[in-house]
């Protein structure tokens, strides 16, 4: 027959699978299971003991009765006692024995032991060796016929040099009869241990009933301690709660000297420090909103009065006018004038979307013409720099303005950090519509790309006068955001930098804000 064997880490898996799962239920099944533990130890060493003792209080009491019977009936005996003298010495003791159902059988000098009763068990051979060579009354416990009995085997001795016999030795002697002073008559006899037998079954019943209404007991304080253990951790556990939801002032009661209230302090202490620490970094924040809010507004006037006069620097610079020197020193203050006034623009649209101040004005519009007037207004609509690829119509409802402005970074970091053509594809994928702007440049760095949406952020960083302020990409995101939408950046398998504008379509954006 086969044979299946569940391997041992399958079985700790299934165990790990069908374990209690809850704290409760584990604190429970580990406080019966120690009751359980405690009540069947208590029992088996009970148990044990008073088996013992039952079946001790019999051994005692047959020796001591044989030991009596053989006091009044050995002395009668003629020695060397005949096969009848022996079988009458037997019927006798069967008779005297009464309710113990004595079996009794007698051997002289080493020989065969002659029984009264055909019903007597055989004597055990260990028993008979035993006897002779202890010389003393031994005792063993046999099976016979499915029953358990009580063997005894008692040798007789002479008593005094009349050549009367009797019992001189017995079990409860502390030396041995001189060898000398031994009859050679032994006396056997065995009587079942029903009796007994029942009392111990008694005790193993006794025990099984008492178990369940032990573990029934048990399951009473098993709750209440899985109770008082529990109470803590669910307090600390619906703290912790308030604590993620942003309740930083959540403090429990701690009392008591255990390590649960322990731990309770320390959730204090952790929560008063992640409130203070939290309470200091937003006012740095609002601090440094503040700050980049209040020098970009400063700068808009003296930006504003010297743009006017770098348009007229420019004109006279053009017109010829101006040294070539000077003309290259106007040029070069123009941009720069020009590139500030948008990094200060760029800063005030960024204090407006972190105080929640932008505002998003929603038309529904086909996403295909924001894409074309996107390019026409940058003067890309003919430049063979850009591609448009715009096969289907893609109703969305969205700020147009703010969406002009993504596509307008998006082309231009593709035109800026890429390399042409860049293609700007438009496709509706179900109740959301994606615009895609691909260029054929050396794509993004793998380590950039979780960073490429960040302010201020420029991947490379030995030259951070290349590509602007580094607010381009976040401030587009921020606007696809205003308008339900997300903005993503990877990279091509062809090569080249993939941005990913997705909307939703009209018939599944909410309403005008």
């Amino acid at each position: 027959m086969r044979r299946f064997r569940l391997p041992l880490r399958s079985a700790a898996s299934v165990f790990r699978r069908h374990a209690p799962r809850g704290l409760r239920v584990r604190l429970v099944v580990a406080f019966l299971l120690a009751a359980a533990f405690g009540a069947l130890l208590t029992a088996g060493l009970t148990f044990h003991r008073a088996r013992a003792a039952i079946l001790d209080r019999a051994e005692e009491t047959a020796v001591a009765d044989l030991r009596t019977q053989l006091d009044s009936l050995a002395p009668d005996l003629t020695l060397p006692p005949t096969a009848e003298d022996l079988r009458g010495l037997t019927r006798q003791i069967d008779q005297a024995g009464g309710a113990r159902a004595w079996h009794a059988s007698a051997s002289y000098r080493g020989g065969e032991p002659v029984a009264a009763s055909p019903g007597t068990p055989p004597v055990p051979d260990e028993l008979r060796r035993a006897v002779q060579d202890s010389g003393r009354a031994v005792h063993q416990r046999t099976e016979h016929d499915g029953r358990p009995w009580l063997a005894l085997g008692m040798p007789v001795a002479y008593t005094d040099d009349s050549g009367d016999t009797g019992t001189g030795t017995g079990a409860d002697e502390d030396t041995d009869a001189d060898a000398g002073s031994l009859s050679g008559l032994t006396v056997y006899a065995a009587f079942p241990l029903d009796d007994d037998r029942a009392d111990i079954d008694a005790l193993v019943t006794a025990a099984e009933a008492g178990a369940v209404p032990a573990l029934a007991l048990a399951l009473v304080p098993a709750l209440f301690a899985a109770r008082s253990v529990l109470r803590p951790v669910r307090r600390l556990r619906h703290g912790a709660e308030r604590i993620a939801a942003g309740e930083l002032d959540t403090r429990l009661d701690a009392s008591g000297r255990d390590e649960l209230a322990d731990l309770t302090r320390s959730f204090n202490t952790m929560a008063e420090t992640l409130e203070r620490d939290a309470a200091e970094l937003r006012r740095l924040e609002a601090g440094a909103r503040r700050f980049a809010a209040d020098v970009a507004h400063e700068l808009r006037t003296p930006l504003a009065a010297m743009a006017a006069v770098t348009e007229v620097l420019d004109e006279d610079a053009a017109s010829g006018v101006l040294p070539a020197d000077t003309e290259d020193a106007v040029r070069l203050i123009s941009e720069e004038v020009r590139a500030l006034a948008r990094t200060v623009e760029d800063l005030m649209e960024v204090s407006r979307f972190d105080a929640k101040a932008a505002p998003v004005h929603r038309e529904d519009v086909d996403l295909r013409t924001l894409v074309t007037k996107t390019l026409q207004l940058r003067g890309w609509a003919h430049d063979e720099r850009v591609r448009a690829d715009l096969p289907e119509p893609a109703p969305v409802r969205v700020d147009p303005r703010r969406i002009d402005v993504v596509l307008g970074n998006l082309v231009a970091n593709a035109l800026h950090h890429g390399r042409p053509p860049v293609t700007v594809a438009v496709r509706v994928r179900g109740d959301r519509v994606e615009v895609t702007v691909t260029d054929r440049g050396p794509g993004i760095p793998d380590e950039a790309l979780a960073y490429v949406f960040d302010r201020f952020y420029k991947a490379d960083a030995a030259r951070p006068r290349s590509g602007g302020s580094g607010l381009g990409l976040a401030i587009a995101r921020e606007n696809a955001a205003l308008n339900d939408g997300s903005l993503t950046a990877a990279n091509h398998p062809d090569g080249g930098a993939v941005f990913t504008l997705t909307l939703p379509s009209a018939a599944s954006s909410p309403g005008t804000t």
